[in-house]
């Protein structure tokens, strides 16, 4: 069977309008987050952005910490729509989504890595509750997810409250974080992630707490001679988009997001595993004066009393609303232990 020439003709101007079509609707997309491209949230952008351009015509920009100012600067931008995706943890946003602070309820997530991933990956307090109270603030739900656990920093040993007594620690500008060391018996000092390594430096702190590939990759073991875990938490994290920009994409390009940030949320969880083990090496080997120190059951006790104060507080900052998270957390929390 021959094809004439006409129709062959017809055949191409149709592909070609097609392509071009196709080429008119991609679009590039704008994603900033909190760490450096090497560190866990930049991992979790770029596993996002690979599925994200291997399934449609739209490409991704990153932006790592620091290229477009500090955590406030960034979730500004996502809510005026300069940005169309942001990577940034609930403390950073407490003040904007004061129930988000749950996550800093001493003692409140397990420390069993699998009971954390099932829990971010089951918990109805994320997926039903948390997306609606994003919204209400102009930002579409993505996904929460761990990041390893907390260590703390210090230029002195501790393992009870009383040794953390005057001793400012930094933590995140985030109020429940504040009562939280508050409880420990520390003063806690709230300042921008940029600044943290030269008040350590100058003494204007004598500690900080994070989850231990930061601690690894900023080289505060550089300037804090003990690293010790008490057992209290996993940092937590949180990826939006710009509710008006997610609202007007077509729901093909909707699926595509949620699927890219499905498949982030699994590669992340498998790429932590083992990460603050290899974390600590790391550290010991940069320096081997670094001491650090896991609290025993008993050691953490004191410090896990403080959990009920804290709580206390975070349903005096947030009402009915935080109340309802609370109790939805623990239930969840319960299901997979």
């Amino acid at each position: 069977m021959r094809i004439s020439n006409s129709l062959k003709l017809g055949t191409a101007l149709t592909a070609l309008t097609l392509s071009l079509a196709g080429a008119a609707n991609a679009e590039s997309w704008r994603y900033a987050f909190e760490e450096a491209m090497d560190e866990v949230q930049g991992k979790f952008a770029q596993k996002f952005k690979e599925e994200v351009e291997a399934n449609s015509d739209h490409t991704i920009q990153l932006f790592p910490f620091g290229t477009l100012g500090e955590s406030a600067d960034i979730m500004e931008q996502t809510q005026a729509g300069i940005l169309q995706f942001v990577d940034q943890s609930p403390g950073f946003t407490g003040s904007l989504i004061p129930e988000a602070q749950i996550f800093f309820v001493p003692y409140l997530l397990p420390q069993d890595e699998d009971k954390v991933a099932e829990f971010f990956r089951t918990s109805k307090a994320i997926h039903e509750i948390f997306p609606e109270l994003y919204a209400e603030q102009g930002l579409e739900l993505l996904a929460m997810f761990p990041e390893g656990a907390v260590g703390i920093t210090t230029k002195e040993p501790f393992k009870t409250p009383e040794d953390l007594d005057e001793m400012k620690i930094r933590v995140m500008t985030n109020p429940l974080l504040v009562e939280s060391y508050k409880a420990f018996g520390a003063t806690p000092t709230p300042l921008p992630t940029g600044e943290i390594y030269g008040a350590l430096q100058t003494g204007l702190v004598q500690g900080q707490e994070n989850p231990t590939f930061y601690i690894e990759s900023s080289k505060y073991y550089e300037v804090n001679d003990y690293l010790t875990y008490i057992g209290h938490n996993n940092f937590t994290s949180a990826v939006m988009a710009n509710k008006d920009f997610f609202d007007g994409l077509s729901d093909e390009d909707k699926q595509v997001v949620r699927d890219a940030s499905d498949a982030a949320f699994e590669y992340i969880l498998d790429y932590q595993r083992g990460l603050t083990e290899e974390s600590i090496e790391a550290i010991k080997e940069a320096n081997p004066d670094m001491v650090v120190t896991f609290l025993t059951e008993e050691e953490r006790e004191p410090f896990k009393e403080t959990a009920t104060q804290v709580e206390d507080a975070f349903i005096e900052m947030t009402g009915e609303s935080g109340q309802k998270i609370l109790d939805q957390m623990k239930e969840d929390l319960k299901a997979v232990e």
